[in-house]
């Protein structure tokens, strides 16, 4: 039984049918009481879907990120999909992958579907000018429905954008590194986002002020896995660093086995420092220190902006969060 069959036994349009749905004032006690009493007889669930028609609205929100495997998109999906489920919206989740062309396949298949908001995670989906060209799709998008960012940032109508700081968060880091006596500072990275570009810059800019430069900046590849980060280092010849500053936790998780493959004492003989301060931080030995990039504060802040929006007022196209590091035992300062 749908909404098609609803209206027919009902004589009625699908559209009335919506409406009923929604109570709307606009249909009359005696064809409201018709419609429910056909729903009510063949136990009829209303969808989205049904609803949406007679108020332009799915009452569903978008929601895409790269990978949802990837523990920080994994925790930001869930705490807004429990919000917006609280707010009366449903979610629909696309996983577009990392390809830029991926990328523009998911937010065009989510529009298809007419949803009322999308919500982008992850600096996948950003660009290192906020006027490039090649975010042009998500400006495209936005002139469907709001688009909201997490840790992203697109300059454009009808864009809200909620991030971290992570150049500023990597450069405070880098530079307490160097205070308590390190010089030797390799920079580990997998995917190649805005974020990360942020994370090195911060880190090249703590360095220049001291009249240093990274040791040395390795990429280990998409996975982001554990073993395969202390495989790589250690198909590295000579690594003569005494600091390694990680874009990701399971990176810097992978740099601490590596350094236990090596009989490193860590933090004594070498300092290391992950970013998210996610599970895998309290899961190594010893915890790993980590910068801490608001992940809950992020979707708190494009929660609130998606209430305003929808509720027809105005919301913030730029909104920071400061991050911190959380000092556990692989650092000294």
């Amino acid at each position: 039984m749908n909404i098609y069959d609803i209206a027919e036994l009902a004589g009625v349009s699908i559209a009335t049918v919506s409406r009923v749905l929604n109570d709307s004032p606009n249909v009359a006690e005696k064809t409201k009481l018709r419609v429910r009493e056909v729903m009510e007889k063949h136990a009829y669930v209303p969808s989205g879907f049904s609803r949406g028609l007679g108020l332009n609205s799915m009452k569903t929100i978008g929601l895409i990120c790269p990978d949802a495997a990837d523990d920080y998109m994994a925790k930001a999906v869930a705490r807004l999909e429990r919000s917006l489920r609280d707010y009366g919206y449903d979610c629909t989740l696309c996983c577009s992958g990392y390809g830029y062309e991926d990328c523009q396949i998911a937010v065009n298949a989510l529009l298809r579907r007419r949803v009322d908001a999308l919500v982008l995670i992850g600096s996948t989906y950003a660009a290192d000018d906020p006027d490039a060209d090649r975010v042009n799709y998500i400006r495209e998008a936005a002139r469907q429905t709001p688009v909201f960012m997490v840790n992203g940032y697109v300059r454009g109508e009808n864009i809200f954008c909620a991030l971290c700081d992570d150049f500023d968060a990597s450069y405070s880091v880098v530079a307490e590194m160097l205070r308590s006596g390190r010089r030797r500072i390799l920079f580990l990275s997998d995917v190649d986002t805005v974020s990360t570009n942020l994370k090195r810059k911060g880190c090249q800019a703590a360095l220049a002020e001291a009249g240093l430069e990274l040791w040395g900046d390795v990429n280990v590849g998409l996975s982001n896995q554990i073993n395969q980060t202390r495989d790589h280092l250690l198909k590295l010849p000579s690594l003569d660093v005494d600091g390694i500053f990680a874009a990701t936790d399971a990176l810097a998780a992978g740099a601490l086995k590596y350094a236990k493959s090596q009989g490193l004492s860590v933090p004594d003989d070498l300092c290391v420092i992950g970013y998210n301060n996610s599970e895998l931080s309290v899961c190594c030995d010893p915890e790993l220190s980590t910068i801490d990039s608001r992940e809950d504060r992020l979707c708190q802040i494009v929660i609130d902006s998606i209430k305003l929006r929808l509720s027809g007022k105005p919301a913030s196209e730029k909104v920071y969060a400061k991050g911190y590091l959380i000092r556990r035992g692989t650092t000294d300062f």
